[in-house]
């Protein structure tokens, strides 16, 4: 479908746009390799020196691309100093709208090197595609926000009147403890009438997405406790039932035999608008010959408005170092994701009394809630949304998908809390096999210089027709 105010209506030069782009589509790319070559990783165990120099090469960049208010900030976490954000703004002319801009120029840790095909901060080209750690996530959110201004002041000049923020974190990665109190301590400096946030994914090559809902996500442990101490396995073993074994029978108990969600109380609807095929599922997540997918109804509804819960992480002895022994507690840690709606309080509510109802054998169950987070919906009717999807399908050419998105970006119902009268967007420069996070993550160069020329051609129309 054609997305309302056309081309015709907008008086926008697109093409124009799209040259500038183009013309400084070299220069991006090599700014982008020069982000990637630094590890900026916002975990205690890597060296805070990279994550401050990756914070400064930033704001030189954004210098450079010609705003001069170029700060960086941090709020300190109960005496620990958070990791380095970098804002720039430009002031809007007399009555004109602000965007705020952000991105994340922390990265996740490389993992084994062995399992990349190049040096994860050697921004490698190969068919068509930038390999690197954060060359998609999310150092090319950054440049895509930096080269979009490049554009739009290239082809507007002095004429161009709205205010840009940009906000482009040093912590996300490490799950933005401090960004609630950044927000708090910096929300004037923040205040915006669009925020743009370029860290979600597209459908697939060729095919532009917006972002119009995000899943919800409560998190937390399950302890098991059935002896005092260890015991032989061989002197004990039989009456009683080792703490793993336990777990696993309670694990089991949060799937029906259709591999649905089994928790009461969760909300799950089966109403996304768009098909996700099930070969295009199997061939993205890589999913094996002969596995069964999990779960009823559309494969877009079990990914963006149902419940998804999946163990992450379990503590017991590993197979090199066990013993005959039966042990004594056994730990997993949960991760649920929650469909638009549903109610992070209610939910963990909900998974704790699965737990306690489902103990297997009179074992007593320990549950430690840990982390939530709101879910999201966009109101596509709203004008930064209409524009939004205007933009990406003048640039791609193509109807873009209203898609929603099976993860969960927590801070985002910061910024619906604190700033609730801002229209908030959630874009992307990623595709299906960007591999954010795993070994061998990459950027697809083509889709890149669209998803540049799309924030381009957005940012123009807000400042032709306002909001």
């Amino acid at each position: 479908m054609n997305h309302e105010p056309d081309d015709q209506q907008s008086g926008i030069n697109v093409d124009a746009f799209r040259s500038s782009v183009e013309d400084n589509f070299d220069q991006t790319v090599r700014e982008l390799t020069s982000l990637v070559a630094i590890p900026g990783i916002a975990w205690e165990a890597f060296d805070a020196a990279e994550l401050d120099r990756s914070a400064e090469a930033v704001a030189a960049l954004i210098r450079a691309a010609g705003i001069e208010d170029v700060r960086i900030l941090r709020v300190d976490n109960n005496g620990v100093p958070g990791g380095p954000a970098v804002v720039a703004r430009r002031p809007a002319k007399e009555g004109r709208p602000t965007v705020l801009l952000y991105a994340h120029h922390d990265v996740q840790p490389p993992g084994a090197a062995e399992l990349w095909d190049s040096s994860p901060f050697e921004a490698t080209e190969r068919n068509g595609r930038l390999y690197g750690r954060g060359a998609a996530d999310d150092k090319a959110g950054i440049m895509a926000h930096i080269a979009a201004l490049r554009a739009v002041d290239d082809v507007l000049g002095v004429d161009f009147g709205v205010g840009v923020t940009l906000f482009i974190e040093g912590e996300e990665e490490a799950g933005s403890p401090t960004f609630r109190r950044f927000l708090e301590e910096y929300k004037d400096l923040l205040h915006s009438d669009v925020i743009v946030v370029a860290d979600s994914s597209n459908w697939k090559v060729g095919t532009p997405a917006l972002t119009t809902s995000l899943r919800g996500l409560v998190d937390g442990t399950v302890e098991v406790k059935v002896l005092e101490h260890a015991v032989h396995s061989g002197m004990f073993g039989g009456p009683v039932l080792d703490a793993p074994t336990l777990l696993a029978r309670l694990i089991s108990t949060f799937h029906n035999d259709d591999g649905d969600v089994a928790i009461a109380g969760l909300t799950r609807r089966d109403d996304a608008a768009v098909e996700y095929p099930e070969a295009d599922y199997r061939m993205d997540a890589s999913v094996l010959d002969g596995v069964r997918l999990a779960g009823t109804g559309s494969i877009a509804s079990r990914l963006w408005t149902k419940p998804a819960l999946s163990i992450i992480g379990f503590d017991a002895p590993s197979v090199a170092v066990s013993s005959n022994t039966l042990l004594p507690s056994a730990r997993a840690k949960f991760s649920l994701r929650l469909a638009p709606g549903d109610n992070p309080v209610k939910a963990m509510e909900a998974v704790k009394r699965h737990v306690v109802d489902h103990a297997p054998f009179g074992a007593y169950v320990v549950f430690t809630p840990g982390e939530s987070g709101n879910a999201f919906a966009t109101d596509t009717s709203a004008p930064a949304a209409r524009i939004a999807l205007w933009a990406l399908e003048q640039s791609w050419g193509v109807a873009p998908v209203e898609a929603g998105m099976g993860g969960s970006i927590p801070f985002i119902a910061d910024l619906t809390e604190l700033f609730p009268a801002a229209q908030i967007l959630i874009t992307g420069v990623e595709d299906p096999d960007s591999r954010a996070h795993s070994a061998n993550e990459s950027l697809h160069l083509v889709e890149f210089s669209k998803a540049v020329l799309a924030e381009a051609l957005l940012l123009a129309r807000i400042d032709a027709d306002g909001l």
